[in-house]
């Protein structure tokens, strides 16, 4: 199919079946969200999707905390290394008033915001990245899918993908801190659609 993308053709004509039905529905807004582990495929299958359709694609990436809101109480959560609240603000509600709206990109790499964006709204919504289906987010979401990686594999794409130095804290923090979340909230089984 893609380069490190492993679903299979018919899986990926599943869930646009799933979502050519969900798009003839009355409703004005459609919300597909997209988590899973770290380099396995979430990106990509949310550029698959929003080639094929006419869609807005948002990035989980862009709502990580602050560092005044890093506390050792927030960490200590699942899924709290995620500013969920600022996402639900920002994005969910701007989806659900099907009028233009915008919202700040969080740069972890300059610890501030680094732009904002302005959406024009469309029908179809894709939400990609891990945490996407926090407990505070899951009833806005019209399909749930979950991609998954074994560890072996995810290290060499996070390896070619990020380097070596990039791969340590993924290994040490990042990975812990989504497999922790997916637990706590049994975001697998949660999902419509595993790959």
């Amino acid at each position: 199919m893609l380069k490190n993308f492993s679903a299979s053709s018919t899986e990926i004509e599943n869930i646009f079946c799933k979502i050519d039905l969900l798009l003839n529905s009355n409703r004005n807004n459609i919300i597909v969200a997209i988590d899973g582990k770290s380099a396995s495929g979430k990106t990509t299958l949310a550029k698959l999707i929003s080639d094929r359709y006419d869609a807005n694609v948002f990035h989980m990436d862009d709502f990580f905390l602050t560092p005044s809101m890093r506390t050792a109480e927030r960490l200590s959560t699942p899924g709290e290394n995620v500013d969920h609240e600022r996402f639900y603000e920002e994005v969910i509600n701007g989806i659900q008033s099907n009028k233009p709206f915008s919202y700040r990109v969080y740069d972890c790499s300059i610890c501030d915001f680094s732009k904002e964006i302005f959406v024009t709204p469309e029908k179809l919504n894709i939400i990609e990245g891990s945490y996407s289906m926090h407990p505070t987010l899951q009833g806005f979401y019209d399909l749930k899918i979950f991609t998954d990686i074994d560890y072996e594999t995810q290290k060499l794409r996070i390896l070619e993908r990020n380097g070596a130095e990039s791969l340590e804290k993924f290994t040490n923090l990042w990975i812990p801190l989504e497999n922790k979340y997916f637990d706590a909230f049994d975001i697998k089984s949660l999902s419509d659609i595993v790959l």
